[in-house]
């Protein structure tokens, strides 16, 4: 082979070598968001507009699966280990029992929490500031006692709340403290009844009202919030004035009073950011939601014939009526 022939061999070689590389794209990164509940579709709205503000589009440069269990918290341990087989390398979720269940099933899988209990109370995190295991994101401070002092303004004479919770949810044994703590502080007896099974939930308010039950507060849990239609009927049949989250009182309830769940999605993209920019999920720190909304149905409450003091009325958030 001549010089000339070879060095035209060579370069053509080289050329074919860089077109290849210029015509492969680089690996689309790859997103699970798992959820307890059904599909929370203004969530999802508000981690996607996170995302944008972070130049992702879905579909573009970012993939995004989703999983959801629907309240059947046996489902997330299979769903974990099918978005981690496919590719996800970040795992995005709410609420103490899919958090552990995700972690259990795919520990090496970084978790960004959008919601849940305190980190480091849970024994997921060192300190807020450098959590330094495979769980960050933004969590919530505990809000039970607001609930149950805005409980007790709209029933004053109120000597007996109940609290209804989800059996599984791993952590009980701190809202139950802050529950206790809060009734004591208010002067109230507390009755306190876990749901094993969502078939259960009509029933465990019913027999709230035969344990004299004057005041109901629900839990943030994503089972109970799949089951929010049922507990609203109840609680209305049996006129028991009754506190949840900001999903409760939209789905009929008498008063919301949660954090921003919609801004504590929008910044968990963050936390997403900087892992797929190769920041460990251990060096970024976790945070605690201070944003709160009240939302009062008057519409409920005059079903309930019951008067929403002015002290809570001039501090809602939204009015709905």
């Amino acid at each position: 082979m001549k010089r000339r022939e070879f060095i035209t061999l060579i370069g053509a070689g080289a050329a074919a070598w860089s077109n290849r590389g210029q015509g492969q794209q680089p690996a689309m990164p790859t997103i699970g968001f798992l959820h307890l509940g059904s599909e929370p579709v203004a969530i999802i709205e508000a981690f996607r507009s996170g995302l944008v503000a972070f130049g992702y589009t879905e579909g573009k440069n970012i993939q995004v699966l989703y999983r959801f269990a629907n309240g059947n918290a046996d489902q997330l341990s299979g769903q974990t280990h099918e978005l981690a087989s496919l590719g996800a390398t970040v795992i995005v979720t709410a609420g103490t029992t899919a958090i552990r269940a995700a972690h259990d099933a795919a520990p090496n899988v970084p978790i960004v929490a959008w919601a849940g209990a305190g980190p480091v109370t849970m024994g997921w995190a060192q300190t807020l500031t450098r959590p330094g295991g495979m769980i960050t994101g933004v969590f919530e401070a505990a809000s039970n006692a607001k609930q149950f002092e805005l409980l007790k303004e709209v029933r004053p004479q109120a000597t007996t709340f109940g609290y209804l919770m989800n059996a599984a949810n791993p952590g009980n044994p701190l809202f139950k403290r802050l529950a206790n703590d809060a009734a004591r502080a208010l002067g109230i007896k507390l009755e306190i009844i876990e749901v094993k099974d969502q078939s259960e939930i009509a029933d465990a308010v019913d027999r709230m009202v035969s344990l004299g039950v004057e005041g109901l507060v629900i839990i943030n849990d994503p089972v109970l919030g799949s089951n929010l239609p049922t507990i609203v009927e109840r609680a209305r049949m049996h006129k028991l004035p009754s506190v949840g989250e900001e999903g409760f009182v939209n789905a009929g309830g008498l008063l919301g009073f949660s954090q921003d769940f919609l801004a504590m999605a929008r910044r968990s993209a963050w936390h997403v950011d900087q892992i797929l920019k190769g920041t460990a999920p251990g060096d970024l720190a976790a945070e605690l939601a201070t944003e709160y909304r009240l939302i009062v149905n008057l519409r409920t409450a005059k079903e309930l014939g019951i008067t929403i003091p002015p002290s809570v009325l001039t501090r809602a958030d939204e009015i709905i009526e």
